[in-house]
């Protein structure tokens, strides 16, 4: 996995925090404190190279673990990683509720990533360009005011022709109180055709990825 081309293992960290190593680094997504929809979960305090947060809400951006906290829109060369954060509206109202997400897209391990975990706005023609179309997309789907429907994620991952999809940002069992999110089954349901893997808490890829649509559930 040190090698530059060798792939990637990405292990679930609850919400939408992943732990992306490859490449020679480790890339650290949406650390939380367990409020909101991630009351009662572990908060991710560890270590990485390089933190990638959706915006500053606590459940989404907040500053827990050790390493580089980005949040801001602009290009970065961090940790070996050439990384591009594009701003976008957190919400469906233009970001009049919320404010402004950042997506993400950077490459690791001989694949492209996205990471879009804490938005709901349509993507403009423009982020289509910027992200291209990414091996790896990871993206909400729970619903609520700041995060993409099964619906709406899976029309994303279809216009960005993802090779692998990662859920985030959804709910098991009864969801906490105050929580405006739901599982993550309407999104499988609405991303009809694609195969689904329910792999547990970590998954390694290796490109090349091929061209079926994959998405990969992680707990």
């Amino acid at each position: 996995m040190a090698q530059k081309g060798g792939g990637v293992t990405i292990t679930s960290l609850g919400h939408s925090a992943l732990m992306i190593q490859g490449g020679g680094a480790r890339v650290l997504l949406n650390p939380f404190q367990a409020v909101g929809c991630a009351a009662g979960l572990s908060e991710p305090r560890v270590s990485a190279d390089v933190i990638l947060a959706s915006s500053l809400l606590k459940d989404e951006g907040a500053q827990v673990a050790s390493g580089k906290f980005l949040v801001k829109p602009g290009s970065y060369r961090l940790a070996g990683l050439q990384i591009e954060g594009i701003a976008a509206p957190h919400d469906r109202v233009g970001g009049r509720r919320f404010g402004k997400a950042t997506l993400w897209r950077w490459r690791q391990g001989g694949l492209d990533i996205a990471h879009l975990g804490g938005t709901a706005g349509s993507l403009s023609p423009a982020d289509r360009v910027l992200l291209g179309r990414p091996d790896v997309l990871i993206i909400g789907v729970g619903g609520g005011g700041k995060v993409y429907t099964g619906q709406e994620a899976a029309e994303v991952a279809r216009e960005l022709q993802a090779r692998r999809v990662i859920p985030v940002q959804f709910t098991s069992g009864k969801p906490p109180a105050g929580c405006d999110q739901g599982s993550v089954e309407p999104f499988l349901k609405a991303m009809a055709g694609a195969t689904v893997r329910r792999s547990g808490r970590s998954v390694s890829l290796v490109p090349p990825l091929g061209d079926g649509v994959v998405v990969e559930v992680l707990r």
